[in-house]
């Protein structure tokens, strides 16, 4: 049997979402956290069980080992918490009300791809990274 992990779920096409990725796989230095794009199997079933659209890409869940559920901004907050390092900056954005961080989520999901471009997650040529990917 396999040691339980953690799993953040993001767009694979998203540059941003990509760039995340790459922050994961830096600081979580135990490799406890695997990534789930919601264009793959496992991302999209995720979706589906936590009552979100795969085929609408602008939630990002974080799943603990204990089932805890984070999304959107505050499962990036989560997540920053976890990680540590730089990631901890994350955490600063519990100063705002949550409808202020469900709106500023909103925001940046919606434009994510004018703001940043688009990047597919699965071409990103470092093998540790692509190894902590779920199909």
């Amino acid at each position: 049997m396999s040691e339980p992990y953690a799993v953040a779920v993001m767009d694979g096409t998203c540059a941003l979402c990509a760039f995340g990725a790459k922050m994961v796989h830096r600081l979580d230095k135990g490799g406890s956290i695997r990534i789930a794009p919601i264009q793959g199997k496992t991302g999209s079933d995720l979706m589906r069980q936590h009552w979100l659209d795969p085929l609408d890409p602008d939630s990002w869940l974080f799943i603990e080992e204990d089932g805890a559920v984070w999304r959107d901004l505050d499962a990036l907050i989560q997540l920053g918490r976890r990680t540590g390092g730089i990631g901890r900056l994350l955490v600063w954005l519990k100063l705002f009300p949550k409808p202020a961080r469900d709106w500023l989520y909103a925001r940046v999901a919606r434009n994510r791809y004018a703001m940043f471009g688009r990047a597919e997650m699965c071409e990103i040529p470092n093998e540790a990274l692509k190894a902590r990917l779920l199909p």
